[in-house]
């Protein structure tokens, strides 16, 4: 099993643990399997296209953002890493408007 690593995004990235808790109840049935918070969710079969739109209808729920069809690419979605990241971003962005 692998553990998941510290990063600076962790760091940085208040939103990460809400974020892989949702996907460890809602895709992986409560059990954490130790995945890495930068593993590509859709490669390790953890969500498939269909579940990242269960994903994004929580992002915007939880964390008052909206996700844009442009927003909709792997820079943003791929991982817990990146998650977490484009929601710091789009709460940066509401909270300058």
């Amino acid at each position: 099993m692998r553990t998941a690593t510290l990063t600076d995004t962790t760091l940085t990235a208040p939103a990460l643990p809400e974020i892989r808790a949702f996907i460890v109840e809602n895709f992986l049935l409560g059990k954490d399997s130790g995945f890495d918070n930068s593993e590509s969710l859709l490669e390790s079969g953890i969500i498939d296209s269909t579940g990242i739109m269960h994903v994004v209808a929580f992002l915007e729920e939880r964390f008052g953002i909206a996700v844009d069809d442009d927003d909709m690419v792997a820079d943003n979605l791929e991982s817990v890493d990146r998650i977490a990241a484009f929601v710091g971003r789009k709460q940066e962005l509401r909270n300058a408007a």
